[in-house]
């Protein structure tokens, strides 16, 4: 049983318990005839399905939508906010002390209602005046900075992307605005990796945390390693699609699955393979080159070569001249979110090989 339906039934309980107490309090329950006893089992079966039905929207309901509202506030916010609930809860107080003399009903609701009222107008004024209030205690310049920072969009790194490494360099150019998230359970799973047996996972996961170093250090934008998990989500790309959902932020992966699961439910993905694909040098069809062919291909008498970029070309009958550079034509360009593969042929004129 996991805490909403604890919950709900706790809830449920209680109104039931509450509906039975009105009702003994209205009527004689022992005098009544067994048909009247009915409608109190009615009554307070009803009372039940409302407090089963109704606890989330005051409890686990509000208590996420404050969870998410304290996740995406920055910290000057939540410091501003908490100083102007001090004081708004000090005035209440100095405000409770007369209000309780009060005969009667007044002088035991006032006094509460005084204090919450203190408590929520404290909490507006100053998260009003809060850059106001920062220049003159001194800190405007340094917490307006931290505060463009902090308001800049997020960008959720998936395990992929941080292994790749590409992201690393992308960073440090400056292109990327925005903070870079990595959630915790992003980095256990490359420490997981790190950990394998197998030593070309182990050699992965060990890249990636080295990666991430360089990451934190080198790059313009800041990084940041989030403790924040996901309820009621199984794996690491489930509980990162939930997160961006939570967040309305954007992945950056080179998971080809997670890039499309991401989509279908409406979210951004910046996958940096496209970004890799959007920025090479064009090769068109019928464009003639040089190139050197290092080894053989998968079909017969086909050889392989590799652009400067690292694009792989498969050349049609260039098996014999393995570790030769000749002249091709391109006969086709494929062109995936998966990567590139450019098709050739020998030009009539590439006989005479180059060493």
């Amino acid at each position: 049983m996991n805490v909403t339906i604890a919950l709900r039934v706790l809830g449920g309980t209680l109104a039931a318990a509450g509906a039975f107490q009105l009702l003994s309090s209205v009527v004689e329950l022992p005098a009544r005839s067994s048909q009247d006893l009915w409608v109190v089992y009615a009554v307070v079966t009803a009372g039940f399905g409302i407090g089963y039905l109704g606890t989330p929207y005051v409890t686990t309901h509000p208590f996420f939508w404050l969870r998410q509202r304290i996740y995406r506030a920055n910290a000057i916010d939540i410091l501003a906010a908490s100083v102007g609930l001090a004081f708004g809860l000090l005035i209440g107080a100095l405000l409770a002390f007369p209000l309780s003399f009060l005969p009667g009903y007044l002088g035991r609701v006032l006094p509460v209602v005084a204090s919450a009222v203190m408590a929520y107008f404290g909490v507006v004024a100053v998260l009003a005046h809060k850059q106001e209030l920062m220049r003159i205690t001194g800190l405007g310049a340094r917490a307006a900075s931290r505060s463009e920072s902090s308001s800049r969009r997020l960008l959720l790194l998936d395990t992929s992307a941080i292994i790749d490494g590409r992201i690393a360099d992308i960073a440090r150019t400056g292109f990327l605005d925005g903070s870079l998230m990595v959630p915790r359970f992003v980095l256990e799973e490359i420490q997981h990796v790190a950990d394998s047996s197998d030593s070309l996972r182990r050699a992965r996961g060990r890249r990636g945390l080295e990666l991430l170093n360089r990451l934190q250090k080198d790059s313009t934008s800041p990084v940041e390693i989030t403790d924040v998990d996901v309820d009621n989500a199984t794996g690491v790309d489930a509980k990162l699609v939930r997160l961006a959902q939570t967040w309305s932020c954007p992945i950056v992966t080179t998971d080809y699955n997670l890039n499309h699961v991401a989509q279908i439910q409406g979210l951004e993905v910046l996958n940096v393979n496209e970004l890799s694909q959007a920025v090479r040098t064009s090769v068109l069809q019928g464009e003639e080159m040089a190139v050197r062919i290092v080894q053989e291909g998968k079909e017969p008498g086909q050889g392989v070569a590799f652009l400067d970029d690292g694009t792989m070309m498969v050349v049609e009958n260039g098996r014999p001249y393995l570790d030769s550079t000749v002249e091709v034509t391109v006969t086709k360009v494929l062109q995936t979110a998966a990567g590139r593969m450019i098709f050739a042929r020998l030009r009539p004129a590439s006989n005479g090989l180059r060493a």
